[in-house]
């Protein structure tokens, strides 16, 4: 998850001093009972050592606040090729000579030392580089809650939720039913005013036709049945591409599912597998294949986006799917859960779309069948290793955000990408037909 900012004044001195300090307060309490062993150890080639992980973030912060913001020489400028993120790929970041646990703690206090000094003088500019730096450490603890998700330590004491989960839905819903997005132009990206980052603006009419959208995420016991009923077997549901896949990797269910689910998920081995809450760990080519299973396809990400704001009686895209303001952590949306483990359950019938769709915010990431790429007219902001250079055929767009993703990250018009062959990430799906 990265991405840069094009916006006028978006935080206050003291509002930036509150978010810096919530972030780390986060970041921190994500690892405090992780032993050195495994915050140093390598849990996956698809992910980072935890401690390089805080050490990026001092780079990060102490490279946009300190040196580019404030003017003032790095700190650590030998650090900087260890935690360029585009330069060194996560495969090999275990073999870098970065800084053990308690470095990389006296690294992030001393960056943060500096930030504050220059917070103190009143002068932040517009806010849009300390708006970049907070949110960035925000991505990096959902990247974290991955390699926390992959790691599976029996030890681990997740930090207590400060938010509660919202309550189920009511009905049981599976994630097939469907509801009509009406055809017509919509506004699709970021506005002028606010933060945003580059790869979302400029803000955009276009037109859409109509089409059906799923109500609800697709749920594990729907998923299940997919499973059970051939789908990693029938070649006529999977694209080429997803099939060499499949068959190279012999994957046979969801990233996080185990060979035996069905007999262990019967016999009440797998309590925290909720057949009712959205399904993830599941990749762009699993969630082609369920979708063509059913008839269906994935939503464009123009199309997802739509169903998530856009108000046929007032021809305007609202802000946040559920109003005005943003989604409220515990009643509308998953958000800030902050547990490593399963998504929760779906949002109440209160978080709902226009047009009727619910859990768009903060159950799980949701697949598109977009390929990334910039809008019409989009110019790379702060440089192009954020966006840019990721553009192509190769990335598939992910939107919504996952229980995972912190409420200040989370808007509808938020792009990620990922490979479709990734499963690390918090990502399901949710269908689409053509009417």
């Amino acid at each position: 998850m990265r991405g840069p900012a094009l916006a006028s004044a978006v935080l206050s001195a003291a509002d930036a001093l509150t978010a810096l300090t919530d972030a780390r307060e986060r970041t921190l309490a994500l690892v405090a009972s992780v032993s050195d062993e495994d915050l140093e150890g390598v849990h996956s080639p698809l992910m980072s050592p935890l401690v390089w992980d805080l050490g990026h973030i001092a780079a990060f912060e102490d490279l946009w606040l300190g040196h580019r913001f404030a003017g003032l020489p790095l700190l650590r400028g030998e650090l900087l090729d260890v935690y360029d993120a585009f330069e060194t790929p996560r495969a090999g970041r275990g073999e870098l000579p970065f800084l053990r646990r308690a470095a990389a703690r006296e690294y992030l206090e001393e960056v943060r030392a500096r930030t504050l000094e220059t917070i103190a003088s009143g002068d932040i500019g517009d806010g849009v580089l300390h708006e970049l730096v907070i949110r960035h450490e925000h991505q990096h603890n959902e990247t974290m809650l991955q390699t926390l998700q992959l790691a599976r330590l029996d030890y681990y004491e997740p930090p207590v939720p400060s938010r509660k989960r919202p309550a189920k839905a009511s009905g049981a819903a599976t994630g097939l039913e469907l509801v009509e997005v009406p055809a017509g132009a919509c506004t699709i990206g970021a506005g002028e005013c606010g933060f945003a980052y580059d790869n979302e603006r400029p803000c955009h009419r276009t037109d859409v036709r109509g089409f059906m959208m799923g109500r609800t995420p697709i749920v594990n016991a729907t998923y299940l049945r997919f499973v059970e009923g051939g789908g990693y077997e029938r070649r006529e549901w999977w694209s080429d591409e997803g099939w060499s896949w499949k068959e190279e990797y012999d994957i046979t269910h969801p990233g996080a599912w185990t060979a035996d689910l069905a007999a262990e998920w019967r016999l009440g081995k797998l309590q925290p597998l909720d057949p009712d809450r959205p399904v993830v760990h599941v990749s762009w080519f699993e969630a082609d294949a369920f979708a063509r299973a059913h008839g269906a396809r994935l939503p464009t990400e123009i199309e997802w986006e739509k169903a998530a704001t856009w108000d046929q009686e007032t021809q305007e895209a609202r802000l946040h799917p559920w109003g005005e303001e943003p989604p409220e952590p515990g009643v509308h949306a998953n958000l800030d859960l902050f547990e490593a483990g399963p998504s929760p359950a779906r949002a109440p019938p209160a978080g709902a779309s226009p047009c009727g769709c619910r859990g768009m915010i903060g159950d799980g990431w949701e697949w598109t069948s977009s390929a990334f790429d910039g809008y019409p007219g989009f110019v790379a902001y702060p440089y192009r290793e954020y966006s840019e250079v990721f553009f192509g055929h190769d990335y598939k767009v992910l939107r919504g955000g996952s229980w995972a993703t912190r409420a200040r990250v989370a808007a509808p018009t938020f792009r990620n990408w990922d490979l479709p062959q990734r499963r690390q990430i918090f990502a399901g799906l949710r269908i689409a037909r053509d009417i």
